[in-house]
């Protein structure tokens, strides 16, 4: 057992120095720490505010308020004849005149472009002695974002506690701050406990336009966020959070991200005390992904709808510097995910996202992938642990409804081998409502798992539908305890990780970028190695195995070997396990016959002698039965305790095997004359 994992180790480690450098950078930021913990949730203040922010234009106001309810028209009204004499122009002046915890700040409707914050960086600010991400921007220390706090952000909340920002309209697109893409970031709290955001939006940037971090208690009340480069909503290294009745939606990432979320949880098993996060009655639709989290550790995701985004939601271990890896213990529930299946690729493919981003036109719809992930799913968990997925309704996917796949702890730049199979364990499916809306209306998804065949403990409800592999672990019964994934699933992976969106890179091979039948590396791969196996199998039959049960034995491989490629071309079906067990029998049967007839004839024409030929007749029959023990695991119940799949083993003697009959199958070199003549010469 222990030889074979430092096996497995040392392929997933050589597989892993293979993926390409852009698999390990995503969201960037200087080393932080988890919070202590003693926060909390922080509660609406109702009362009268202490700082107001207005814009001077009376008539520009009074048409903006002009369809409000009477009672809240008449409010704003007041709010604003007081903002005239005592107010502020710009949010970022007012948050600069908060001089003690709990202060609220009130923003008058209007458009806020804050001015004095857009000027690029000019004396020591230009010249901030720090490291650039692959993004193109400045890893900045906590310091030099005191020190030049708009070197990157529009509105910069540095260090200020139990602030509470609310805009004043009927609903959030009344007040906007607006980055004009001049800047990485409309606002950003930064070591802020117990801030509140209300009642605004915030769009336009070069990556976030509500960026969280480091904060003991947060919440994000009733907030639009729109048409970035990366994120919506970005938390990050945080507790004590609540995402509520918030919408995202045009992003080159995610909509709602809790990155790093406090990993109150790790340890535990599924029955836990509370979670770092909560995120509720949001909407997320029309970006890359609805909602994301790399080390989303212990959040909790309900009542929420995620539509009409390249995918539903997803979580991972696959990106480095982020603190909480492996990510662990999401919880969701009652979640609407339908009809993630937008093609946002194409926008990269045609140059559109090579341009500035104020002229790629993500107000009318463009959004620009930032990286590779797979289109038509409603959750993707790559790489995670103790997750929990209950009671959601998911429909209307192209691909299917859940992905799970693990990631090797290299990835995220942990060498250790005790590591490298620490993901993708302990994942729980249950009760969830597949293909068909809360209305009854039936929707079908293209399938129900992808499941790359890695980890233990994992297990989904009964009666699932269409899945690979088509036998899953049902919850309640032993499961497999697997350390690595499927060979040609690791092949796919590594293709379609190779994605840039700097570079317009988009693998050919790879059904997340749209290659379809023969086009697709899986099939590719099946008919290449169909035609070599199919191949070996007629001249077999021709050279070794004349007679009717050899043609009845080669006819059974044929048809497993084709039914390959229509396997690979169809995956969420039981025609893969189906060529396994036909190719077993062609295996089986040409071993028995081989050693009935072949290994003898083998002898006779100097193949080798009896003995080779004997053990060539075996080691088929072996072969043949790995293939339909292959076939079970796949179609059956997938076999318990063994840390690698029957493919593995199988793959690795099907190469071995088609050598060895090429050696014996090969035509041999005719004797000259003269060498007949040598031989006859008596001793």
């Amino acid at each position: 057992m222990r030889p074979l994992r430092r096996v497995a180790t040392a392929v997933a480690l050589t597989l892993g120095l293979l993926l390409p450098a852009s698999a390990a950078l995503a969201h960037e930021e200087r080393p932080v720490t988890f919070p202590d913990g003693s926060g909390s949730v922080p509660v609406r203040r109702t009362g009268e505010p202490d700082l107001l922010v207005c814009k001077s234009d009376r008539a520009d106001f009074g048409r903006r308020i002009a369809g409000f309810p009477p009672d809240l028209r008449r409010r704003n009204l007041e709010l604003f004849e007081r903002c005239q004499e005592k107010g502020y122009r710009h949010l970022q002046e007012a948050v600069d005149r908060v001089d003690r915890p709990g202060m609220t700040v009130a923003i008058l409707p209007g458009v806020y472009l804050e001015e004095p914050s857009q000027p690029e960086p000019t004396g020591a600010c230009a010249h901030l002695n720090a490291r650039w991400s692959s993004w193109g921007y400045q890893i900045l220390s906590y310091e030099q974002q005191k020190q030049c706090p708009h070197n990157q952000n529009l509105v910069a909340i540095l260090g200020i506690r139990n602030l509470q920002i609310e805009g004043t309209g009927a609903e959030p697109t009344d007040v906007i701050i607006d980055a004009q893409y001049k800047k990485l970031n409309a606002i950003r709290a930064d070591m802020t406990n117990g801030i509140y955001f209300r009642n605004f939006t915030a769009q336009r940037t070069t990556f976030n336009s509500i960026y969280i971090l480091a904060t003991d208690g947060f919440v994000i009340d009733t907030m639009l966020t729109r048409w970035n480069d990366e994120y919506g909503f970005l938390t990050f290294a945080s507790d004590h959070g609540l995402y509520t009745d918030c919408e995202s939606h045009g992003n080159g990432d995610s909509g709602i991200y809790p990155g790093s979320a406090s990993d109150i949880n790790d340890g535990r098993g599924h029955d836990v005390p509370r979670y770092s996060i909560e995120i509720r009655r949001c909407k997320s639709h029309q970006n890359m992904v609805g909602y994301s989290g790399t080390a989303g550790d212990s959040v909790y995701v309900h009542d929420n709808e995620f539509y009409d985004n390249m995918g539903g939601a997803s979580m991972d271990s696959a990106f480095a510097g982020h603190p909480g890896l492996p990510q662990n213990h999401a919880r969701f529930e009652r979640n609407r995910i339908h009809d993630n299946n937008q093609d946002y690729y194409r926008y990269v493919a045609d140059g559109t996202c090579a341009k500035p981003a104020a002229e790629r036109g993500y107000e009318r719809g463009v959004v620009c992938p930032q990286i590779g992930m797979p289109r038509g799913t409603g959750i993707v968990t790559a790489g995670g642990n103790w997750n929990v997925f209950r009671d959601n309704w998911i429909w209307g996917h192209e691909s299917a409804a859940f992905g799970l796949l693990a990631v090797p702890a290299f990835i995220r730049g942990e060498e250790s081998w005790d590591k490298q199979f620490d993901t993708s364990h302990h994942n729980l499916y249950e009760g969830n409502h597949l293909g068909v809306t809360p209305e009854g209306t039936r929707r079908p998804n293209g399938a129900a798992v992808s499941w790359d065949g890695q980890g233990s403990g994992n297990c989904w409800q009964r009666g699932i539908g269409p899945s690979t592999p088509w036998a899953l672990p049902a919850c309640g019964s032993a499961g497999p305890a697997r350390i690595l994934s499927e060979p040609v699933k690791i092949a796919k992976n590594y293709l379609c990780n190779d994605y840039s969106v700097s570079e317009r890179r988009l693998p050919a091979g790879c059904d997340w970028y749209g290659s379809t039948g023969l086009a697709r590396v899986e099939v590719q791969l099946a008919l290449a190695t169909s035609l070599v196996l199919g191949l070996i199998a007629i001249l077999l039959q021709l050279r070794r195995l004349r007679s009717r049960a050899g043609l009845a034995v080669t006819s059974a491989g044929l048809a497993g070997l084709t039914l390959d490629v229509f396997g690979a071309a169809h995956t969420y079906t039981p025609l893969p396990a189906a060529a396994l067990a036909l190719m077993g029998v062609w295996w089986i049967g040409a071993g028995w016959l081989w050693l009935g007839r072949g290994g003898a004839a083998g002898a006779r024409t100097g193949a080798g002698g009896p003995s080779r030929g004997r053990a060539f007749g075996w080691f088929t029959a072996v072969l043949g039965a790995l293939a339909l023990i292959d076939a079970f695991d796949k179609a059956v119940m997938m076999i318990p305790l063994l840390p690698l799949g029957p493919g593995w083993i199988r793959g690795l003697l099907a190469g071995v095997w088609t050598l060895w009959a090429i050696v014996l199958l090969a035509p041999k070199p005719r004797r000259t004359a003269a060498a007949a003549r040598i031989e006859e010469v008596p001793a």
